[in-house]
C-alpha cells in the first residue's frame, strides 16, 4: 500500500508540473495531461489544508468548540 504523501511534497509536485507546463515545446496532449495532473494536485492540496483547518479546534471550559 502506497504512503500517502505530505502537503510539502505534494506542494513540490505542483510546482514540477507548472514548470514542465511552462515548457515551450509541450504538445497539446501532453499539455492537457500535465493540467490535468495539476488540478488533482491543486485539490489534494485544498481538502488538506481544509482537513487541518477543522482540526485546528480546541475545547473550552464548557466544552464548547472555539477556533484556536
Amino acid at each position: 500500500m502506497a504512503k500517502e504523501q505530505t502537503l510539502e511534497q505534494t506542494f513540490e509536485k505542483l510546482e514540477e508540473t507548472i514548470g514542465k507546463l511552462e515548457q515551450e515545446d509541450l504538445s497539446l496532449e501532453e499539455s492537457f495531461r500535465l493540467y490535468k495532473e495539476g488540478m488533482k494536485l491543486i485539490k489534494s492540496c485544498n481538502d488538506r489544508i481544509d482537513k487541518v483547518e477543522k482540526e485546528v479546534l480546541k475545547l473550552n471550559e464548557n466544552g464548547e468548540l472555539n477556533e484556536f
